[in-house]
């Protein structure tokens, strides 16, 4: 396939992946909304079953006989009816998620195939590759600890992302200036990449913090299989973005200091005060005021969700404020 084939491809793929990530989104909300109401249905049924046995069990023990149990039952004993059977919205959501994220990485591929760089090199495809490694960074969750709940918002903040890359943002394949085409573009910019998709994870669970301690406050009754019964607790939600904020810091910090090193071998400066290289850094900062006030203010919960939830708002203000509000050394990106 010479390089225009690739590039067509690549933009069908991109169609292919929205489409499957729109389809595993709704799937998510209905697993959240509906899915799991099946579920307790069956568990109130199988407990129902283990209650009646147990019941039978003592009226035998007691000498009576079993057959005049099994006619005593009344109306209110019966089982609860079967729930029907319908659609897994779990396990149709994962398998479109993986099935998106495969077509998603075949995006970047051939993608770069056709360009024969990093393909990484303008604002269409640094965005592509965030969505990327967002969901990548649900999938790990996922396995890791069973965040099935997250998938809803994180499949969501995928669908914008590339949305806004596909209407606003998109660039057909070609070169880059000769300022990014280094080696460096495939250690700084990837370092900043898997950084934000995993900082964007733990803001889809941060704000999800934030809605379920409302929710907790209003001291509102969660209907049995509805979406807030299977929203794990502030604790757990409060745990779950530090972990990964943990994770996603010190690879922020190497792009930083990796971009430091590229800016002195490209402009002969370390550092440019340049609009970019701030907004990072202050990016930086705040994230590191959110860890070191866990770590040793013993910050949590609300104060600690501020703060996160101000450290995602730099983050995306260095992406898309930062790159159209200011011109500076990075604009040609």
């Amino acid at each position: 396939m010479d390089t225009a084939d690739l590039a067509n491809l690549s933009d069908k793929l991109m169609l292919t992946t929205v489409v499957l990530y729109i389809v595993a989104m709704v799937s998510y909300a209905a697993d959240l909304g509906f899915g799991r109401r099946r579920a307790a249905a069956e568990a109130q049924r199988t407990a129902a079953r283990a209650e009646k046995k147990a019941d039978a069990k003592v009226l035998v023990g007691a000498g009576a006989p079993a057959d005049a149990d099994a006619g005593a039952a009344t109306a209110d004993d019966a089982e609860p009816p079967a729930p029907r059977r319908g659609t897994d919205w779990a396990r149709l959501a994962v398998a479109l998620t993986l099935l998106g994220w495969v077509a998603h990485f075949g995006v970047i591929i051939t993608r770069g195939l056709a360009v024969s760089r990093w393909p990484w090199g303008n604002m269409y495809e640094f965005l592509t590759a965030i969505a990327f490694a967002a969901m990548t960074g649900f999938l790990l969750v996922l396995w890791r600890f069973k965040a099935r709940f997250l998938g809803a918002f994180v499949t969501l903040a995928a669908v914008i992302a590339l949305g806004v890359a596909n209407i606003w943002l998109y660039d057909s394949a070609g070169p880059v200036s000769p300022a990014l085409n280094s080696y460096w573009i495939a250690i700084h910019v990837t370092a900043a990449i898997i950084a934000t998709g995993a900082f964007t994870v733990a803001g889809c669970s941060t704000i999800l913090y934030v809605l379920r301690e409302r929710r907790d406050a209003a001291k509102a009754v969660d209907a049995p299989g509805g979406f807030w019964s299977h929203v794990p607790s502030t604790e757990d939600l409060d745990r779950l973005a530090l972990r990964v904020t943990t994770f996603a810091f010190p690879v922020w910090t190497a792009a930083i200091i990796m971009g430091a090193i590229w800016a002195d071998d490209a402009w002969g400066s370390y550092w440019s005060w340049d609009p970019k290289e701030i907004w990072s850094f202050v990016t930086w900062i705040i994230y590191a005021a959110y860890l070191h006030a866990r770590a040793t203010a013993g910050w949590k919960g609300r104060k600690a969700a501020i703060l996160s939830l101000i450290a995602f708002a730099a983050l995306l203000f260095n992406f898309f404020g930062v790159n159209y509000m200011f011109s500076g050394m990075h604009s040609y990106a």
